[in-house]
């Protein structure tokens, strides 16, 4: 057979092949949603301004006419929700590396992540792959999370003296404040390796919560960028102030990590975040990072670690003064297999190597997750490349969000999943919540885009939550009648009336 009849001929077939799938692609639609009107739908959206406390409702309604998976036009994006564990376990765990990516960034969020140099933000390749395993390495590992023991016992001191202090001057604590503050002592020493002052823990708060909460405000700016920011100058100028407090706050911290590193005046042994972004390297860019990446950086491991804590801590905490009997399971449980017969040991800490002995304890944490995620939403992905899913068709780069309340409530999985049943969970002794079996709850995400600190968030929650129970005695303010959980949205889904109790010495 001719050399040129076979070349042809392969090519033909070749061709054929890309008609087909082409031709297949086309007839598949996208999920269903609500009708999209160019240029109307658009206002519409930014007239309303959802949070994403106002969207779940809404999104809700969507997926109970149109079923799991739905489509919809926000601005000019097309944004897929989908609310069924089946489905995202299908997505990330079964197709993993096509759901794996990260939307094109909003202009805003370019500025706040140096071009995408954040693990949470950065495209699916060979730099998200470094900062995620310089993370995973040397902050996230078993030793290395060992190595800062010392530190949360003394965070954790700090945070009973404060507590103990507010409850002689006060019948009425305000409990999120404490625990912030507390979380922001641990992570800052992680960031940066050193113990800082009050008031400079205090800048650091009040600038990442600026940011973080105060995001929302500049959305107009993420559309027609060059002409909103000339038309929003002073909106515009305000988010670059609060980016430039933000490096005024971390940037010196980071610098004297440089320098005690350069001339060894390193007061411990202790190896920081920051100075593992000292000795990194980019490969693709063959560069070390900038220091407007490692601020970014640093903002983003400050983020992780405090604001979703001290949120779970809070949902946790308030279930356990709506349901006394959950809290004296925890010190019964405590008192049979922490501290035994020997009741001088009564005043003792519960260490982390406690933990392993409090089943129960660990199942109050997962209920906690369950019932109240920091996130009603995982970080948003993007899939690589035209593919159909669930017989529809999602475009290359069209955005994916998976409902992570709505699947950890779930009434198929869960029987009266509106309730807080810590019980549920003694059945199945190792729970997985990575979700690589089965999906059943995800509040960390699952997949390759999981939270690496997952490991390392449960021991902080159990830690904590252990201690503040041993400790004190949390009742229901006299008069208040109940425990209100209802929700609002900052950066993370907070109590709308933040959790204010009396506390009383236990031990």
């Amino acid at each position: 057979m001719e050399t040129w009849f076979i070349v042809l001929f392969s090519v033909c077939v070749c061709w054929l092949i890309k008609a087909t799938l082409s031709i297949t692609t086309k007839s598949v639609s996208l999920p269903p949603g609500p009708p999209h009107i160019p240029i109307i739908t658009p206002l519409l959206w930014l007239r309303k301004s959802f949070t994403q406390t106002q969207l779940v409702p809404f999104l809700r309604t969507l997926h109970a006419k149109h079923g799991p998976i739905i489509s919809l036009q926000i601005i000019f994006r097309r944004i897929v929700f989908i609310s069924d564990r089946s489905l995202a376990h299908h997505a990330l765990i079964q197709n993993s590396s096509v759901f794996s990516d990260r939307p094109i960034p909003l202009p805003n969020i370019n500025l706040i992540s140096s071009n995408q140099h954040t693990i949470n933000t950065a495209s699916y390749g060979a730099t998200w792959r470094t900062l995620r395993r310089n993370l995973a390495a040397e902050m996230l590992h078993p030793s290395r999370a060992k190595s800062f023991s010392e530190i949360r016992k003394w965070v954790l001191q700090t945070l009973l003296d404060r507590l103990k202090l507010s409850s002689e001057s006060t019948d009425s604590i305000k409990v999120v404040d404490h625990l912030q503050y507390a979380m922001f002592c641990l992570l800052v020493f992680m960031c940066f390796g050193e113990r800082v002052n009050d008031d400079k823990i205090s800048d650091i708060e009040l600038v990442q919560r600026a940011l973080l909460i105060g995001l929302n405000k500049f959305n107009i700016l993420n559309i027609f960028p060059k002409v909103t920011r000339i038309l929003f100058r002073k909106r515009w100028e305000e988010l670059l102030k609060l980016r430039k407090d933000q490096e005024d706050v971390l940037l010196p911290l980071i610098r004297a990590r440089k320098e005690a590193k350069e001339r060894r005046l390193s007061k411990n042994n202790v190896v920081s975040y920051a100075d593992t972004l000292l000795e990194l390297e980019l490969p693709e860019e063959k560069r070390k990072l900038s220091e407007d990446e490692m601020v970014s950086l640093c903002s983003e491991f400050l983020n992780a670690g405090t604001d979703t804590t001290s949120t779970a801590l809070q949902w946790i905490m308030a279930n356990l003064v709506k349901y006394p009997h959950v809290q004296d399971k925890i010190v019964e449980e405590i008192r049979d297999q922490v501290i035994g017969a020997d009741r001088n040991e009564e005043n003792k800490e519960i260490k982390e190597e406690d933990l392993q002995n409090l089943p129960y304890l660990k199942c109050v944490i997962l209920e906690g997750l369950r019932c109240h995620p920091p996130g009603h939403f995982v970080l948003p992905h993007a899939v690589k490349e035209d593919v159909v899913f669930d017989g529809y068709l999602l475009p290359k780069n069209v955005v994916v969000n998976f409902m992570v309340a709505d699947i950890g409530r779930d009434p198929s999985v869960w029987e009266d999943p509106l309730e807080f049943k810590p019980e549920r969970f003694l059945k199945d002794e190792a729970f997985d919540i990575t979700g690589t079996k089965e999906i059943k709850m995800m509040p960390f995400g699952v997949g390759r885009r999981i939270c690496p600190g997952y490991n390392l968030a449960l021991l902080h929650l159990e830690y904590f939550v252990a201690n503040l129970v041993w400790n004190f005695n949390w009742k229901i303010l006299e008069g208040a009648g109940y425990v209100d959980l209802s929700e609002k949205t900052e950066f993370t889904v907070v109590m709308k009336n933040p959790l204010q109790v009396h506390i009383s010495p236990r031990i």
